[in-house]
């Protein structure tokens, strides 16, 4: 096999290779006049198995855009030159929120990410928490791997728990059965009771609405759940309805630190005792200085390693140890 990690995402995939055991594989990338640009292997990928990981959310100088392009050029240079198969590794996959139509005339652009991954001819996608799994599953129709942070977040939980009693709260509707998952991970591994919340969220025309809470929070350590932070205001309003409801601590988890500009300043607010994160996407450096000791990051490189070699090496139930069941397609 060979692992390549392509620009702007190669700490982590130094941290999986790490973890996995293997090297990366060297690339090169140019850059042309115009924003043009390509990216080639230096290492013959004929008849080997190639994944490449690439992350695919914005940032300064490197769109969403861009480094979807980056990503796929590459998948069919691999192919063009006699790989044996190629897999993309995604940790954050673009285009994932706008699964549905929502308006006349809106695109669907999940499905349309994946014809673009399809029509290079990869082999098997995996990605980390994406917007709506059975959106996902449905859009592709090559292999994919979905991996989930429920067991990760759940043991940063109880390694940091205190004495007062456990509640999981979903920021909104649409992340009811995430955080379910996540509260059934926790009685899993705790053996212990743990209580569940959330917020009624509406949006339209950009204007976000809705102040019904659901679940009893009192006195309890709170951890609401979302697979991504963006503007953080969500999150907020969550956390402030849990404060509201007598919550003695609140805390947020997301897999995908996707934070806006301003996202810091709002989530830098007494209502949020510690913010949780991984390393699927970059966090700025602006955040992290202004959020301090309450920002936590955790690594998804273990989850990504352990996936890459039992896809190689299946193992003989046919699932990485690492996905859970409820999140795994195409197999």
């Amino acid at each position: 096999m060979l692992f390549f990690a392509l620009n702007r995402s190669d700490a982590l995939g130094r941290a999986v290779a790490a973890a996995g055991g293997f090297c990366v594989a060297k690339h090169e990338e140019r850059e042309f006049d115009g924003g043009e640009h390509k990216a080639r292997p230096l290492t013959s990928v004929h008849g080997k198995d190639v994944w490449v990981l690439h992350t695919l959310n914005g940032e300064p100088g490197a769109s969403a855009n861009d480094k979807l392009c980056r990503l796929l050029f590459f998948l069919a240079a691999c192919r063009e030159n006699g790989a044996a198969s190629v897999t993309a590794i995604a940790p954050y996959l673009a285009y994932s929120r706008k699964d549905r139509q929502t308006k006349p005339g809106d695109p669907v652009t999940t499905r349309y990410v994946a014809a673009l991954f399809e029509a290079v001819q990869t082999d098997c996608v995996v990605t980390i928490d994406v917007h709506n799994f059975a959106a996902f599953q449905n859009a592709f129709r090559c292999r994919t791997l979905h991996l989930d942070t429920g067991r990760l977040f759940a043991a940063e939980i109880l390694a940091r728990r205190g004495e007062a009693p456990i509640a999981v709260v979903s920021p909104d509707g649409g992340g009811i059965k995430r955080a379910e998952l996540l509260r059934e991970t926790l009685v899993q591994m705790s053996e212990g009771p743990v209580d569940f919340g959330f917020m009624e969220k509406r949006r339209s025309g950009g204007a976000v609405s809705g102040s019904l809470f659901a679940g009893d929070v009192s006195g309890r350590e709170v951890w609401i759940v979302d697979d991504m932070i963006v503007g953080g205001g969500t999150m907020l309003r969550a956390a402030l309805a849990c404060r509201a409801h007598g919550a003695a601590r609140v805390h947020l988890l997301a897999a995908h630190p996707l934070f806006s500009p301003d996202a810091a300043a709002l989530l830098d607010d007494p209502a949020i005792t510690s913010i949780t994160v991984t390393d699927t996407a970059q966090c700025p450096e602006a955040a992290a200085a202004r959020l301090g000791g309450r920002l936590h990051r955790l690594s998804v490189a273990p989850m990504l390693a352990e996936a890459i070699l039992q896809l190689h090496h299946p193992c003989p139930n046919g699932l990485p140890a690492a996905a859970n069941a409820d999140s795994v397609g195409g197999f």
